[in-house]
């Protein structure tokens, strides 16, 4: 595991722009769940119901909401806390400032092949990297070893491209983004024609689109659009194994857990967002703050914001969902019951006769 940064207390406080209670010069050596903090490690409690926790934890430092603060100094007196309204902004503001991996030196390594003249000077180009002709890098990205740039892609300014990264030709990434390793943007989109002799193949002729700090997880495909672009909107974030068809749109602000996988056309709308294995069938529009919990399947349009479920059912209102589901399980004993019911009815019936 690699060595966490260690910052004061008071510095780290002041870059967090929050308030704190406890020794300024403290060390923080890292960061740690409440449960598994060592005493020179920083926390957080960002669920109230986890306040136990904090009478049993060993951090030197927690950051908590203004609520705790009393009951930690009750339970931990001598543990420093920052306070935040939001622990797990903070939280997150926090972990960038303890993170590990450093920025590579800008240059280009001897190994890499460099084909372009539209690299930046502070850019960083790893070993065995390729950058076709007429690609463009930009200022301070980082393109880690092995990843492949394709002609006349461009990458934005502070955009970090992890190890084996393949980016095909017309692909245009935008600034401050991050693409882990594995990821494949721009490979073709699944068109083919048939034809008595078989499948011919639609050539794709778009390209893909991504927004500003947009973040795509290991192991990830966008496929090149078949005529227009493939779009990916600002702030989106995708998990890994996330599967993006030809010509889909994703508006910005949503984000994707692992395993979704979107067919070819479909549109998401902005501040969305997709649990894991969520499937969305072609040609489908879903609108803004709609929210889709596990393995639900979309076969059809959404055009109101909301919370959708289907876990292999057709796709409904969660509350309604949730109500068939609880009742799926006195299913056997209505049916059971009806047949009782038509059995006796079949008796009276005959009786009467």
């Amino acid at each position: 595991m690699a060595e966490q940064k260690s910052l004061r207390l008071a510095d780290l406080a002041g870059l967090l722009k929050l308030p704190y209670e406890g020794d300024g010069s403290l060390v923080l050596t890292g960061m740690a769940a409440l449960d598994t903090a060592s005493s020179s490690q920083l926390s957080f409690l960002a669920n109230a119901k986890y306040r136990s926790q904090l009478a049993e934890t060993a951090a030197a430092a927690a950051i908590i909401h203004p609520d705790m603060v009393s009951h930690a100094n009750d339970t931990r007196p001598e543990m420093a806390v920052i306070v935040s309204a939001n622990p797990y902004l903070a939280y997150a503001e926090a972990s960038a400032l303890f993170d590990p991996l450093e920025k590579p030196r800008a240059g280009i390594h001897p190994s890499a092949v460099v084909m372009s003249e539209n690299v930046h000077a502070s850019a960083s180009i790893g070993a065995n990297c390729v950058i076709e002709e007429g690609a463009t890098i930009g200022e301070n990205a980082v393109i880690s070893a092995g990843t492949i740039v394709g002609r006349g892609s461009s990458v934005g300014k502070y955009s970090y491209l992890h190890a084996n990264v393949t980016i095909y030709h017309g692909v245009s990434i935008g600034e401050s983004c991050v693409v882990h390793s594995g990821v494949v943007i721009g490979g073709d989109g699944f068109g083919f024609a048939p034809s008595e002799q078989g499948w011919v193949k639609i050539h794709q002729l778009g390209g893909v689109r991504i927004g500003d700090r947009v973040e795509v997880g290991a192991n990830s495909c966008i496929d090149r659009g078949a005529l227009n672009d493939t779009v990916i909107g600002d702030g989106v974030i995708m998990d890994d194994f996330t599967m993006i068809a030809h010509n889909v749109e994703v508006g910005a602000g949503t984000a994707m857990a692992a395993c979704c996988q979107v067919a070819g056309s479909a549109v998401i709308g902005k501040n969305c967002t997709l649990a894991g294995n969520i499937g969305v069938v072609g040609h489908i529009r879903i609108a803004d703050g709609v929210h889709l919990t596990a393995r639900s399947l979309v076969t059809k349009s959404i055009s109101e914001a909301g919370s959708y479920s289907s876990g292999g059912s057709p796709l409904m209102p969660s509350a309604q969902w949730r109500k068939n589901t609880a009742r799926l399980s006195k299913l056997d004993d209505l049916y059971r019951r009806v047949q009782a019911m038509e059995k006796e009815l079949r008796t009276l019936h005959e009786e009467k006769d």
